[in-house]
């Protein structure tokens, strides 16, 4: 039955019987489903720095914009994704924006092809794979409704851990891809590397065969039959979701609202952006919240109908104090995730590439190529694994001692590793053997990620706790749109400092707002008269 009408998962009898086999089934199937959208949301990272050894025609800061544009998409995405499984249903929801990702992942690959294509060819489709990063606020609603709260964070915790190794599975697959003929003709020739690249095995020398197009194909070859599986396999929650509709008409809402979630993005990267792509007009810092307003703007106005009932019950959530509480403290933890896995591989080969030295007049220059220095293919893999790995674990030991106790380590351990990679970024940034750092550098930065991953585990349990059933599903799809927004911000605010000499300062701005928001998770759940006593 795809459509269950019934479903009380917090009568322990119900749950044992009937409600954790179906519970299971369909966490199962969503998990490799989000990992794939992570996989296609965040591969333009990886494809940017080969991208830089092949010669394709762009400077590092315009490829900086393919994986910054990227994100915001992703992160816009969510937005509309928070409120679909309410309207449109899961299982309808989950199967058509996984079949979605296909456009992109082609797309990409036949792009890639063409190295003379002017840049707003690759920015266009780096905003198309925002769809993959959409996808988790709306596979995040739907699993938070199968559980019982005792278990939502060991569950989601799974969920988005599991899923999360998409970022991981693609800094690996991509790189071995490359190396081969993998689709025969059909993929096309392969291009000659210029420069020395590398992978978790290796260095791959200069003058060696690439088929970088295989970065998009390679992902057609599991997105068709786990859409095949997500339509077979997964269910429909009619208590939740009491106005779906037909599947078609669920799937006409899923992509009208994600349609209009492109717009505010389109918008905001043309006013954001430098020439020749944009106007350059605005700061980041604004662009963002008007981003986020425009996005929420255009869903009330152009929703219509029941869709327009369901929106308005749905907007109660940002009434609620404890929903902007939650999102602070998810920035702090999947807004970190992200945004470093998205800005460490070109942050490794821009830092540690080059011999920084100064010219005839004492001004430091970084142009010369460092010979010894570490491929970013071989190793920006490792911190997202951590991080992903430690998930379901961080929601288990939430689910044991409470949430925001495991909040407020993590946030300490990642204002120190902050501050730490920050100075250490500092040294290499201005020596002429950099690679000396690179092994601090690294460690640092994978307790950073480990941190990010525990806490992901903490704030999912936390509001499982805080929020009913009907509102933890719009609440964690907004939470993680707006932290989403951090695979936009990290690398835009590394970029721009490496481009001004100073990377450290940008690992200092992350430890302020880690303490900041150490203090609003003490003042709102662990404090002597907290309202919510450490969710």
């Amino acid at each position: 039955m795809r459509d269950i009408k019934h479903w009380d998962v917090e009568n322990p009898t119900f749950w044992e019987q009937t409600g954790k086999k179906i519970a299971n089934r369909n966490l199962w199937i969503s998990i490799p489903a989000l990992l794939c959208g992570f996989a296609v949301w965040s591969m333009w990272s990886v494809i940017t720095v080969q991208m830089l050894n092949l010669g394709f025609p762009f400077t590092k800061e315009e490829l900086f914009t393919l994986t910054a544009i990227a994100g915001i998409s992703g992160a816009t995405m969510r937005i509309p994704a928070s409120f679909l499984i309410r309207l449109a249903g899961g299982r309808n929801t989950i199967f058509l924006t996984t079949a979605m990702l296909l456009a992109p992942a082609i797309g990409t690959g036949i792009a890639l092809q063409h190295p003379d294509w002017p840049l707003w060819a690759f920015q266009l489709l780096a905003l198309w794979s925002g769809v993959g990063g959409g996808n988790f606020a709306s596979s995040m609603s739907n699993m938070s409704t199968f559980f019982p709260k005792r278990l939502q964070g060991t569950a989601l915790g799974l969920n988005a851990g599991l899923g999360n190794f998409g970022v991981t599975t693609m800094q690996i697959i991509i790189p071995l891809v490359m190396t081969v003929g993998l689709l025969g003709a059909l993929a096309g020739e392969p291009m000659i590397l210029q420069k020395d690249s590398g992978w978790i095995f290796g260095k791959i020398a200069a003058g060696t065969p690439t088929w970088i197009q295989n970065a998009g194909f390679a992902w057609v070859l599991s997105l068709v039959p786990l859409s095949l599986l997500c339509w077979f396999g997964m269910n429909n929650l009619k208590t939740v979701s009491p106005d779906t509709g037909s599947p078609l008409m669920a799937f006409l809402k899923i992509t009208y609202l994600y349609s209009l979630a492109f717009i505010p993005s389109i918008l905001m990267l043309y006013l954001y952006l430098p020439a020749p792509t944009g106007l350059g007009l605005l700061n980041m810092w604004i662009a963002i919240p008007l981003d986020i307003m425009a996005a929420l703007l255009v869903m009330r106005l152009a929703a219509f109908g029941s869709m327009k009932e369901n929106i308005t019950k749905q907007f109660t959530i940002f009434k609620n104090k404890h929903t902007w509480s939650m999102t602070a403290l998810y920035v702090v933890t999947f807004g970190s995730f992200i945004g470093f896995s998205m800005a460490l591989p070109l942050a490794i080969t821009v830092i540690f590439g080059f011999q920084h030295l100064p010219d005839a007049a004492g001004v430091m220059t970084h142009t010369a190529k460092n010979p010894n220095a570490p491929s970013a293919l071989t190793y920006a893999w490792m911190g997202p694994f951590v991080g992903a790995a430690v998930r379901p674990v961080g929601g288990w030991i939430s689910d044991k001692v409470g949430g925001s106790i495991v909040t407020q380590i993590i946030s300490t351990m990642m204002v120190i590793a902050s501050i730490s990679v920050g100075y250490v970024m500092m040294q290499a940034y201005a020596s002429p053997t950099p690679e000396h750092y690179f092994p601090a550098f690294l460690g640092l930065f994978i307790v950073l990620f480990a941190a990010s991953g525990i806490g992901n585990g903490s704030t999912f349990r936390s509001v499982g706790f805080i929020f009913d059933r009907t509102q933890a599903g719009p609440v964690l799809g907004w939470t993680s749109a707006v932290a989403a927004y951090g695979a936009f911000i990290a690398p835009v605010v590394i970029g721009d400092q490496i481009k001004a000499g100073t990377p450290e300062n940008a690992m200092y701005g992350f430890a302020i707002f880690y303490a900041l928001c150490l203090v609003l998770n003490w003042w709102f759940y662990l404090r002597k008269n907290s309202e919510i006593k450490n969710p």
